[in-house]
């Protein structure tokens, strides 16, 4: 059992910078891909940046490549996601979420365990 806490949303103006983070307790954080997802209002949760078990490889959606960086620290059992250059259509809740496999994947099914959201808003 894996529990996440993410944290470091808020409000930023466009152009401007969030990292937000995914705190893991529970089960060795080491033993589990991660991946952020978001969902706007009225819209299906979909999938944003995700990141194997070491840290060693790591894959993006189209639309954050380039502003977007996912990232560990195995040792604090902390995933972040540090996010650049927001633009308003970033606005959403963003969730972390976990599974007991070596690499992440794009499909939220695909995760076993999620965190509460944290919520993210661009202003322009």
């Amino acid at each position: 059992q894996v529990q996440l806490v993410e944290s470091g949303g808020g409000l930023v103006q466009a152009g401007g910078s969030l990292r937000l983070s995914c705190a893991a307790s529970g089960r060795s954080f080491t033993s589990y891909a991660v991946g952020w997802f978001r969902q706007a209002l009225g819209k299906e949760r979909e999938f944003v940046a995700g990141i194997n078990w070491s840290g060693g490889s790591t894959h993006y959606a189209d639309f954050v490549k380039g502003r977007f960086t996912i990232s560990r620290d195995n040792a604090k059992n902390t995933v972040y996601l540090q996010m650049n250059s927001l633009k308003p259509e970033d606005t959403a809740v963003y969730y972390c979420a976990a599974r007991p496999f070596v690499f992440s994947t794009m499909r939220s099914g695909d995760y076993d365990y999620w965190g509460q959201g944290t919520q993210v808003t661009v202003s322009s």
